[in-house]
């Protein structure tokens, strides 16, 4: 191209198309055409495009004035006819440029922001879970401590202060994405002291915990559904039975398992709320990185949970 040459000899028409094709450079930037396609503003698009052509178009055809009168009309035409090839391929340059680095920012944009929503939808589904859970445990407590209180039971007042410090605990640490891992074992003892207050001696309740010194966090009232699901179809006031907790943290791997016998079935009807709701929020909270396993040997129920903390 013979740009060079026409800044020389065609000094207003040189300074005119490099002004044009730095306004054209940030009108790309500034009105963003993918921005308006993803927008579906069609009509805009079309008459941004049709303007911008239009002056090309004109700056295609600015008059200029030979300096060399002894040039044929043949040379003359020849002449503005590359200038006018030009103009339309710088046009077509700086366009697919520009609408190359706009398309970029604006894929990445919607990416950014398809994530955030995604995001926000998630921490909705897990307030849900959460509130679920809630109002599930809240139910099969309050059960136990009105068993207590018909029975005239000495113990209905002790259940009540673990009862209470249960409650403090659900509504002071539950709005925190994480927690010590420490603090969920210490709920889970005052839950499992609660449960074992309604019980005798034909119920006998292991805890075994391996987690001392562990620095590990995990999201509030994770387990808790393992274990209330064992004492509800678990214990008994007048058949032996066993329930077994167990707890380990290691190497950023927790595993967490429940074993009990089976005394009461659930309904085939009626499935498991908090375990459905478990399982979502692990799939949220650890996607591929969990492992959840139930299986029924005899009579006897386990759970298996393995959760990898680090990605």
């Amino acid at each position: 191209m013979p740009v060079d040459r026409w800044l020389v000899h065609y000094t207003p028409f040189s300074l005119c198309l490099i002004a044009y094709l730095y306004a054209l450079y940030f009108t790309y930037r500034k009105i963003n055409l993918p921005a308006l396609l993803f927008q579906r503003k069609v009509l805009k698009l079309v008459l941004w495009l049709a303007l911008l052509i239009f002056v090309t178009y004109l700056l295609s055809r600015f008059p200029l004035y030979e300096e060399h009168a002894r040039m044929s009309h043949i040379a003359i035409k020849a002449r503005a006819h590359l200038r006018a090839q030009t103009v339309w391929f710088l046009f077509l340059i700086v366009t697919g440029f520009s609408l190359s680095i706009e398309l970029i920012f604006e894929i990445i944009k919607q990416q950014y922001l398809n994530r955030e929503m995604e995001d926000e939808k998630n921490k909705a589904k897990l307030a849900l879970y959460k509130a679920q859970i809630n109002p599930h445990f809240l139910f099969n407590t309050l059960n136990t401590l009105y068993g207590l209180i018909l029975i005239n039971s000495d113990k209905a007042e002790s259940a009540f202060i673990k009862f209470s410090n249960i409650l403090k605990y659900m509504y002071l640490q539950t709005n925190a994405d994480t927690i010590p891992l420490s603090t969920e074992i210490d709920y889970l003892k005052q839950f499992i002291d609660l449960q074992s207050l309604r019980l005798n001696k034909h119920t006998k309740v292991f805890f075994e915990n391996n987690t001392e010194g562990c620095q590990m966090s995990i999201p509030p009232m994770l387990l808790i559904t393992f274990v209330e699901n064992a004492f509800k179809y678990g214990a008994s006031s007048n058949t032996d039975c066993t329930i077994s907790i167990r707890i380990n943290a290691e190497n950023g791997v927790l595993q967490f398992e429940t074993e009990n016998k089976i005394i009461k079935k659930s309904e085939k009807d009626s499935p498991s709320i908090g375990i459905d709701n478990c399982r979502k929020r692990l799939q949220l909270l650890y996607p591929g990185r969990f492992s959840l396993k139930t299986e029924q040997i005899d009579d006897t129920f386990k759970t298996f949970l393995t959760i990898k903390m680090n990605p």
